[in-house]
């Protein structure tokens, strides 16, 4: 019986552009939690991003950020659940390889901050509008206050062609997952490990978790998970893999 529900944003509840949930997730949402199930967004985004999203039941999610990285319980805000920190001289260098690459830039991601040292104006207004995040400008990665959680690469030629010149450099320190067509993430955990430990704080077994995704950075989440679902926009490799499929989740959400 499921007791906890992850599901991924973009590309999963956030279908062909969309800027806003279906409000029928919200109801699902106050629905299941009335029979005691949990639901946790499961995102590469920001706490505060999320939380923008999911309005109208803000206060009463779990919430699985950057990846996996930092975990929030429900409040306003609610507590830091779990932080899992980059090595920092590591990291640094990362992000200097990122700022490297032509048409990339890099955003590092602290616990509820994204820090951008922008090439070009236009990644400020993505971020801090269309994505909602909290953002602060440095002058250099150096200049990061706070541990990090997360580094990812905005490539501007597409994550798919940046993915094999970044990545293997850095299998070796982190976790690297294509998170959307322009975004590379590397963290030191993934949605899997995010899994893991909000199952530990809440004494749910990863057999009682449904979780749903569509892109690379969901396999961690969506392996361990009892029951997993993948979108039917995903990738053909990653069809593959998971037989059961979702047209949208709050059809799902309606059967359990």
């Amino acid at each position: 019986m499921t007791q906890l529900i992850l599901c991924d944003i973009d590309g999963t509840l956030l279908l062909d552009g969309a800027g806003e949930i279906h409000p029928e997730v919200f109801r699902q949402i106050a629905r299941l939690e009335e029979k005691g199930v949990r639901f946790c967004p499961a995102s590469g985004r920001q706490y505060t991003s999320l939380r923008k999203l999911f309005a109208p039941v803000a206060d009463r999610l779990y919430y699985l950020c950057e990846n996996g990285a930092v975990i929030f319980g429900p409040g306003d805000p609610g507590p830091l659940l779990c932080r899992t920190e980059m090595e920092r001289t590591a990291a640094l260098a990362l992000c200097r390889d990122i700022l490297a690459q032509p048409r990339c830039e890099v955003l590092i991601s602290g616990a509820n901050t994204s820090y951008l040292c922008p090439k070009e104006g236009d990644m400020v207004t993505l971020v801090r509008d269309f994505v909602g995040n909290n953002v602060a400008l440095l002058p250099r990665p150096e200049d990061m206050p706070e541990p990090f959680v997360k580094v990812s690469a905005y490539c501007r030629e597409g994550a798919a062609g940046m993915e094999p010149v970044l990545a293997p450099r850095w299998r070796d320190r982190f976790q690297a997952a294509v998170a959307g067509e322009r975004w590379l993430d590397f963290t030191l955990a993934d949605k899997g490990t995010g899994l893991e430990q909000l199952c530990a704080a809440l004494g749910v077994s990863p057999a009682e978790v449904t979780a749903f995704g569509d892109n690379y950075n969901d396999l961690p989440m969506l392996e361990r998970a009892g029951t997993a679902y993948l979108m039917e926009t995903a990738a053909p490799e990653l069809r593959a893999r998971f037989p059961r499929r979702c047209r949208r989740v709050e059809d799902v959400l309606k059967t359990l």
